[in-house]
């Protein structure tokens, strides 16, 4: 016979509570752990960490700029970069040397002005953008017939640079090489030939080319300067009375 065990009366059951004899209630998992707000709180501050790392990576990528010879948009205007040459460079201090980078690069805005500048820094992006904005600061405007070539012949001296512009007939193209074909990309010329005698350093070749680019002029401006038409100009260089008056016509600056 099984013996029968009381239980004193006022002594709770297993799994019971003194009061009432209501089941206990089961521990929940958060109590072990901290409780809800300690993991939302931690989890909130490695997502802001998250979000500070992407912010880092968004400023990193903000001072990235375009490729070699690309488009940059300089307050609402699309410009043409050109990287001509970089040359590395020493500067002998008391410690030993330092070394750097130079830059020349050429915008334009393929419309008839470009200009050149050239810079150093310890890195080749930061000599780029100093090159950059020095060659913003630069540009110049020239004359273009119809917009794709020179209105006259002319040559460019610099040091032992010395070079030579022609005007072309359309389907020319760009017959230039090096540093001047750069120039001549932005600048928005289509018909050129030119030729370069000496020196074949890129930046005396630079400077002599806006040298030759300098003293062009269109036939408006001289006819405004010595008071005259342009059709009267313009029929000194031959051709019939239709003819002349066409291509006084299509003279815009």
């Amino acid at each position: 016979m099984a013996d029968d065990k009381t239980t004193p009366e006022g002594a709770a059951q297993p799994g019971t509570t003194g009061e009432g004899n209501q089941p206990e209630a089961a521990v929940a998992p958060e109590a072990k752990t901290g409780g809800p707000e300690r993991q939302s709180r931690g989890g909130n501050r490695g997502g802001g960490r998250d979000n500070r790392g992407g912010g880092r990576d968004n400023r990193g990528g903000g001072r990235g700029r375009g490729g070699r010879g690309g488009r940059d948009n300089d307050g609402g205007e699309e410009l043409i970069e050109k990287l001509v040459h970089i040359n590395r460079v020493s500067k002998t201090v008391k410690g030993g040397k330092r070394f750097g980078f130079a830059a020349l690069v050429v915008v334009g805005d393929g419309k008839g002005r470009a200009g050149f500048g050239k810079g150093k820094a310890r890195e080749v992006p930061e000599a780029i953008t100093k090159a950059t904005a020095a060659a913003k600061k630069s540009m110049v405007r020239v004359p273009l017939r119809e917009g794709r070539t020179l209105h006259h012949d002319g040559t460019g001296h610099f040091g032992a640079g010395n070079v030579t512009v022609r005007s072309a007939p359309p389907g020319t193209g760009i017959i230039a090489g090096g540093p001047m074909r750069a120039v001549f990309e932005s600048l928005g010329v289509s018909d050129v030939v030119t030729k370069s005698n000496g020196t074949a350093n890129p930046y005396n070749m630079i400077r002599a080319t806006f040298a030759a680019l300098a003293d062009q002029s269109s036939p408006k401006a001289v006819s405004q300067r010595r008071g005259k038409k342009v059709t009267d100009l313009l029929a000194r260089a031959g051709g019939s009375a239709a003819e002349v008056a066409a291509d006084a016509a299509a003279v815009t600056e």
